[in-house]
């Protein structure tokens, strides 16, 4: 808070800063986030709330004799979504990860 800002002042920033966050959460959960192994054999996609909404795998890497590869490359494109969900979250909620200027804690 600013020398001489009034208590009302930092009420309607607080206000403020929670809609922002309110609307950012909200859009980070309507965005599609993709995550991918192999040069995209495997592609697992899911809302940024981390809701998997669908799960691809190219036939190609489907070996009955290798499974192995397979678990390796889906693991690969779940690492994958966890880094971009994270890379969308930081990126919407980036302003407001800073806090309120002047104020230590917020």
């Amino acid at each position: 808070m600013q020398p001489g800002g009034s208590m009302e002042d930092l009420m309607a920033q607080v206000g403020a800063m929670q809609q922002q966050l309110l609307a950012a959460q909200a859009e980070i959960a309507a965005t599609a986030v993709e995550g991918q192994a192999g040069g995209g054999l495997v592609r697992i996609t899911a809302t940024g709330d981390g809701q998997v909404t669908s799960v691809s795998i190219d036939p190609k890497v489907v070996d009955p004799e290798d499974v192995d590869t397979l678990q390796d490359l889906v693991l690969g494109a779940l690492e994958d979504l966890a880094n971009n969900t994270s890379a969308v979250a930081q990126q919407k909620m980036g302003p407001l990860a800073g806090g309120m200027p002047g104020l230590p804690g917020f």
